[in-house]
This record gives C-alpha cells, sequence and structure tokens, in this order.
C-alpha cells in the first residue's frame, strides 16, 4: 500500500509502498472496531453521577398539612416526587459502565481502523518530527503544507521536547505517541500524520506486536 512521506519540513514529498500494512476484504473487522470504539468511549466514563431518592432528600418528617379541610391535595412529606426539591424516581445511581474486551479483539479493530485509514489516503508520513526550535509558528507551517485544514493527529515513536512543547498549542492538532495509539485516535480523525519511525511502531503492532 502506497503512502505519501514527506521531508521533515514538509515542502518534498515522494509516495513509497508500506506493503507491512494489513490487508482485508470486505467487512472483516469492521464488526470489532466499532466494539472497541464503544468500549473506549464508555471506559472512560466516570460513572459517578448520583440523584437522591425520597429516602435520602432531607426534611420533610412533618406531614405539610392536614389531611383534610383545606382545599389542597393530600401530602404526606415533602420529600415527595411530586414536589420540587423531593426525590427523583429511577434517578441515575453510580456504577461502572466499564467494558471488556479480549486482546484479539482489540487488536483485529486496530489494524481494521489503520487499514481503512491507508485506503482512503488519509494518513501521511513525515521522515522526522523535528524542529529547530519549540516555536508553534514552526511546526504548525509544517503541518499547513500537509493538511491545511481540519482536525490533525500527529504521531511518533517517542516525540522530541522541542516538537511537544512547539505543537500543543495549536488548537487543531492532538499529540499521541505510537506505543499509545488505539483503534479510536485511528478513527477519529480526519488526518493523521505521522512519523516514519511511528509507522514502523504502528505496523509492528498491527502485525501482531503488543497492543
Amino acid at each position: 500500500m502506497k503512502l505519501k512521506v514527506y521531508s521533515a519540513d514538509g515542502k518534498t514529498s515522494r509516495e513509497q509502498d508500506f506493503a507491512e500494512i494489513p490487508q482485508f476484504e470486505g467487512n472483516r473487522g469492521s464488526q470489532a472496531l466499532k466494539e472497541v470504539i464503544v468500549a473506549i468511549n464508555a471506559n472512560a466514563r466516570l460513572g459517578t453521577h448520583s440523584t437522591k431518592t425520597r429516602g435520602e432528600v432531607s426534611g420533610g418528617g412533618k406531614k405539610p398539612w392536614r389531611q383534610k379541610g383545606t382545599g389542597r391535595a393530600r401530602a404526606g412529606s415533602i420529600r415527595s416526587p411530586l414536589w420540587s426539591g423531593g426525590g427523583v424516581v429511577f434517578g441515575p445511581k453510580p456504577r461502572d459502565y466499564s467494558k471488556k474486551v479480549n486482546a484479539q479483539v482489540k487488536a483485529l479493530a486496530f489494524s481494521r481502523a489503520l487499514f481503512d485509514r491507508a485506503v482512503a489516503g488519509e494518513i501521511d508520513v513525515i521522515e522526522a518530527w523535528s524542529v529547530a526550535q519549540p516555536k508553534t509558528k514552526i511546526i504548525d507551517e509544517v503541518i499547513g503544507r500537509i493538511a491545511p485544514i481540519g482536525k490533525i493527529l500527529i504521531v511518533d515513536d517517542t516525540f522530541p521536547v522541542d516538537a511537544v512543547k512547539a505543537a500543543r498549542n495549536i488548537q487543531r492538532v492532538s499529540i499521541q505517541e505510537a506505543s499509545k495509539l488505539n483503534a479510536k485516535d485511528l478513527a477519529q480523525y480526519k488526518r493523521i500524520i505521522v512519523s516514519t519511525k511511528g509507522l514502523e511502531k504502528i505496523i509492528a503492532r498491527a502485525n501482531g506486536g503488543k497492543n
């Protein structure tokens, strides 16, 4: 599979064949990709939301008014769910939203996501993420030459400190190391720019390396 490889300054490019990128036919792996993305989103939920039932709301021990003769509806407690400030019926309570996905499904989803983005031409390769100075303007110009618009994910095996300092202030750019990249990262960004070393690590993971 051919990808466009850019120089470190983004000014020149060439096409290079990356035969090691996994190949898929039909919809194989698509369901695994969906399951993994759902699991990642679910695992990110804290599940700390909580509402009070009528038994947990303070006050309300006294009957608001007598049963008959007032012209108002009967009421036994201000903690009733019918009252403003009363308890909540079937409200959310703390819970664990996490989902487990086995390693084989994760690996399949990762490989499928990589294949889909490569086929769509949404992965570009840069020789290295290196900047002479940790200045946002410098790396913004490099990224702009490769992908002028849209949300961008930049990936490297290990980012130089200056490159991180220069890129972290660009609003449309997210940073991720190849070892921490997951299927959701590959699926959600409109454009991915990865260093040659980063791509080697990603391909190794997709072909049976550690996920």
